[in-house]
């Protein structure tokens, strides 16, 4: 499978007092604002690139989990994933994956198991050039 996504950026001004936006090609993201506010300080009216990378590798690990579960012939209920990006010294250090799982059938010890397979092979976790921590818990265990 291949294929291509596309998203733009448009930033005015100083780095510290310009203003940018942002749109995906889906349209999900529309001109939504960001800025440097947004990103070092407060957070709020406006998005951050560490934000979205965190949406992105949680919503690319829990459909990769899904997948593999499937496999082995598991349907999850209900896969509730967190991140917390850690951005320190110009760099992205550290992403803790927070992941609760709610898989009828299955025990502790496999869910484990293909919880990491999934951080492994989850193409955003690969992409991804910093530590990955992944705390597992099983809603049914």
């Amino acid at each position: 499978m291949k294929f291509t996504r596309k998203a733009s950026a448009v930033w005015k001004g100083s780095g510290k007092d310009g203003k940018g936006s942002l749109t995906t090609g889906s349209n999900v993201l529309e001109n939504t604002p960001y800025s440097f506010h947004t990103r070092f300080e407060d957070g709020n009216k406006g998005t951050n690139p560490e934000e979205l990378i965190g949406a992105a590798h949680t919503g690319c690990f829990a459909m990769q989990l899904s997948f593999l579960l499937n496999e082995d012939n598991y349907t999850a209920t209900t896969l509730d994933v967190d991140a917390t990006v850690l951005f320190e010294d110009g760099s992205i250090t550290k992403v803790s994956l927070n992941l609760e799982g709610d898989v009828p059938g299955i025990d502790a010890e496999q869910f484990q198991q293909i919880a990491h397979k999934a951080k492994e092979v989850c193409p955003i976790s690969k992409l991804l050039d910093t530590e990955i921590e992944l705390k597992v818990t099983l809603k049914n265990a």
